[in-house]
């Protein structure tokens, strides 16, 4: 599918004063600017981000209410249930609030729902587990906020909640004990798009202030948390950016061993990046709750004898080989089931494996870029993962639709569902519907947003050393995109891989010439053997190898010179 490029608009004159002020390139300055850095304080703070610029987390509503409950829960030694969906921000969250709590009570137990049988969110088997285990007080975290049914069904039963939440909550919500969700409308807490972890590190640090415990004794959880920003795609700004810049610090020198265990795992033991943890342990932490149970991935992240979390990663890794399997063999079939005529797509099959829709579904917006739902068959029930476009609210979208649905929950651009079989029909019709009174063609045109156009031979390792400083990335902060025109290839590029799929390039510069490399961009070779000048999208990296580093383009993408 063809894609825009648009060229991000800033204020030159600005530009100029901050580089000026700075005394950086006008490259790195309009770098800066389009983060909404124009000042030097404001630099300082993005480049040399501090722990000590978290915010108060008392500022957060009920937070003083939570405290004071779990402070009595371990003073008077009640038992505890640590409850957590079965994502990577849940399973963290859960990891993390086990891994510190249980240093103070050891009537502490953690409950991670199956995907199949319970589903998202707080269950009905999760309360009664409480139940007939005696425990006092359930502590949910990434999830909660829509369990009114639930909460009360505990409630009369002796059991309070505490809910650290991240999700959108509906107008009416649960009675527990005290709700933690930046998201309430009548939050004032100043930042709202922490993780579901992000929210229970801000009761632990409030844990920590009412008891004078040290920050130190709680920094060593911060690997978990940036784990959980990382998969959860929350924006790389504010509070998430200090918490991720400090949690790669942890995770990249004393990371914990089961942490550990898993970067073995994917072949990755030091200089972990954020992408790195997207696209290397986070698949890995999902994968144990889409093909066995998510309490795997729990029991390896609390695991402290790394013998044990090796042979923990190892049952893990073969989750995550049966999911690649699957995600490959689904994807297929659902691509030929995908109606190029209308402006979303719902597929189903009672045949697929729930533990990969969510994934399937974003393969199918790789190709055809339109709100995607991918249903499965279970218990009776169709349960959808949904995933969106840029900038178009898919949770709105269901939300018109939601008479035709037993439960949905999530937000803008991934939701969950459920919804009767004999429903389909009807949903697949009110869902088009929604999408397209609302999706204009711009969403439905895939972008390449791009910071600014250079010359290639701007590219230099001075420029890309600058450029790792402005890691963390994540959405609002994404990794910088350059544009170059009449970019010609010094006659050494080919095609690569087994299927010759991938593209590997040597562009000419004044100083000789710079590696490029396109994955899916195969066919494009065609014109570069032709020395036809073209022009390139592409973020700067580097490669290693045999101990060596040197430069490399990543291919975004590329068009030929008209």
């Amino acid at each position: 599918m063809k894609k825009t490029w648009r060229i991000k608009s800033v204020d030159q004159q600005i530009v100029k004063l901050l580089a000026k002020n700075l005394g950086v390139s006008k490259i790195v300055a309009q770098l800066l600017v389009l983060r909404g850095i124009t000042n030097f304080e404001d630099a300082k703070n993005f480049f040399r981000p501090q722990l000590s610029d978290l915010h108060d987390p008392y500022l957060m509503k009920n937070m003083q209410a939570a405290v004071t409950r779990l402070q009595n829960a371990i003073t008077q030694k009640e038992k505890i249930l640590i409850y957590g969906d079965y994502d990577v921000d849940g399973t963290t969250s859960v990891a993390m609030m086990y891994s510190f709590l249980k240093k103070y009570n050891k009537a502490i137990e953690f409950y991670i729902p199956c995907r199949y049988d319970e589903g998202y969110g707080i269950s009905m088997q999760g309360i009664n587990y409480a139940l007939e285990n005696n425990y006092s007080l359930i502590i949910a975290l990434d999830c909660g906020i829509r369990a009114v049914r639930q909460v009360a069904y505990a409630n009369e039963r002796g059991i309070d909640f505490i809910i650290c939440d991240h999700h959108n909550p509906a107008e009416e919500i649960p009675h527990a004990v005290a709700i933690l969700n930046p998201k309430q409308t009548d939050c004032n807490y100043p930042f709202k798009d922490l993780s579901g972890c992000g929210v229970g590190f801000k009761l632990i640090q409030a844990y920590c202030i009412n008891n004078n415990i040290p920050d130190k004794e709680i920094e060593s959880l911060l690997d978990l948390v940036v784990v959980s920003i990382a998969a959860d795609i929350v924006p790389m700004i504010g509070e998430n950016r200090i918490l991720a810049f400090y949690g790669l610090k942890q995770i990249n020198s004393h990371p914990r061993t089961g942490l550990r265990a898993l970067m073995r795992s994917a072949s990755k033991i030091k200089d972990l990046t954020i992408s790195d943890v997207v696209f290397g342990i986070a698949p890995r932490i999902n994968s144990a709750g889409r093909i066995d149970h998510a309490k795997k991935s729990v029991e390896i992240l609390i695991e402290e004898d790394y013998e044990k979390s090796k042979s923990f990663a190892y049952d893990i890794e073969k989750n995550n080989i049966t999911r690649k399997h699957l995600d490959k063999s689904i994807t297929i079939e659902a691509l030929d089931m995908v109606d190029k005529r209308k402006k979303s797509t719902v597929v189903f099959s009672k045949k697929w494996h729930k533990g990969v829709v969510g994934i399937v579904a974003s393969r199918l917006i790789e190709k055809y870029y339109k709100p995607t739902i991918v249903f499965v068959e279970n218990n009776g029930m169709l349960t959808g993962s949904a995933r969106s476009v840029h900038d178009f609210d898919l949770y709105k979208a269901i939300s018109k639709c939601s008479n035709l649905c037993e439960k949905f929950g999530g937000h803008k651009y991934a939701a969950g569902l459920s919804i009767k079989k004999e429903n389909l029909n009807d949903f697949i019709h009110a869902f088009e519907i929604a999408v397209s009174e609302t999706i204009t063609t711009d969403q439905l045109s895939p972008k390449i947003e791009i910071d600014m156009q250079i010359d290639i031979d701007e590219v230099d390792n001075k420029l890309f050393r600058i450029i790792k400083q402005f890691a963390p990335f994540g959405p609002q902060n994404v990794t910088p995109v350059f544009m170059s025109k009449d970019i010609v290839d010094n006659g050494y590029g080919k095609q690569i891989g087994d299927d010759k799929s991938h593209l590997r390039i040597n562009a000419k510069t004044d100083n000789g010439s710079i590696s490029c490399i396109g994955f899916g961009f195969g066919d494009f070779f065609q014109n570069i053997k032709r020395y036809q000048p073209f022009d390139m999208c592409y973020s700067i990296n580097e490669n290693e190898w045999n101990g060596k580093k040197n430069l490399q383009l990543m291919i975004k993408d590329l068009q030929l010179n008209m």
